[in-house]
């Protein structure tokens, strides 16, 4: 779809209704890229449960900037909130009081802290259960709605506000976590390649069960950036295979746009202030070379 089809749909609604008007929503948030693309696809026959989290300031009483419906829940509530709109509906569709035209896809929308951390056990609980509906995380690597604070998707080496000298940990692998559930479908997107998120969201409404869409989500107020930037930190981040774009299906991962040739890591880093540190007052080699040597043994299992 193209920009002008797309924001032309959008100016059908009153302003409160745009994705992100008259909100708190920061200028370049890589997470509402993603969201703007993924909802163009999905569209309005859908139920969003959020979780707290910096997409929470989307909705504003008593409007949300979705045409379907909207649940907001605690951080670590969406799936069991999920489950619940879940089993209503199909409760109403098999009493005939809803027909199946008018059902509705059930999406749970998280940030990182949520699907990383306190909310994953509800997670993995959903998964195991079968329940049919799609996950979508907004992951920016931090706490990014109280300050950007290390969270289990913070980046090695990556200064946070409780981290300033640097992220000491590796990020959590939760596309891993969940491919290890087997579920009907996961996959990994970014905003600044639509066409590759476009085509995995149109996958993924033609399946039933879990289904995880994990976006990388570039944050100018927490990595340190300017917002004009977002876009070519994201590309960047496929580029230089630090942010693999791929997907599960039938017990097989495969790669949707493996980097070729890959870009030096530091391209990636250099352009973040969160990894100011490891280029100025004095280049830090070794946390450099780390963090190149972890996506180099990555690309070489995934050949």
């Amino acid at each position: 779809m193209s920009a002008e089809t797309r924001f032309g749909r959008m100016k059908d609604l009153p302003s409160t209704h745009l994705l992100g008007t008259g909100t708190a929503m920061c200028a370049g948030c890589g997470g509402l890229e993603a969201l703007h693309e993924i909802y163009d696809v999905l569209g309005a026959r859908s139920v969003f449960v959020n979780a707290a989290g910096c997409m929470t300031l989307l909705s504003v009483y008593p409007f949300t900037p979705f045409r379907g419906s909207w649940l907001y829940t605690s951080m670590a509530s969406a799936p069991a909130g999920a489950q619940g709109v879940r089993d209503a509906l199909d409760l109403l569709l098999a009493r005939g009081a809803l027909p199946p035209e008018e059902d509705l896809q059930v999406v749970t929308l998280t940030g990182d802290g949520a699907a990383y951390g306190m909310g994953l056990s509800a997670t993995s609980s959903a998964i195991e259960r079968g329940l049919d509906f799609l996950y979508i995380c907004y992951d920016n690597e931090g706490y990014g709605n109280t300050g950007q604070q290390t969270s289990a998707a913070t980046p090695h080496g990556a200064r946070t506000a409780t981290a300033v000298g640097g992220h000491v940990g590796w990020k959590k692998d939760l596309f891993a976590i969940w491919c290890a559930h087997r579920p009907a479908y996961a996959a990994t997107v970014i905003g600044a390649e639509p066409l590759d998120l476009a085509r995995k969201i149109e996958k993924a409404m033609k399946l039933k069960g879990p289904r995880l869409i994990l976006a990388l989500a570039p944050c100018p107020t927490g990595w340190g950036y300017e917002p004009r930037d977002t876009v070519e930190v994201g590309r960047l981040a496929v580029k230089s295979g630090v942010f693999p774009l791929k997907e599960y299906e039938d017990g097989r991962v495969t790669h949707t746009k493996p980097p070729h040739p890959r870009a030096p890591v530091k391209d990636y880093l250099r352009l973040q202030g969160r990894f100011a540190h490891l280029f100025e007052p004095k280049r830090d080699e070794a946390t450099i070379a780390e963090i190149q040597a972890a996506v180099d043994r990555y690309w070489e299992g995934a050949g």
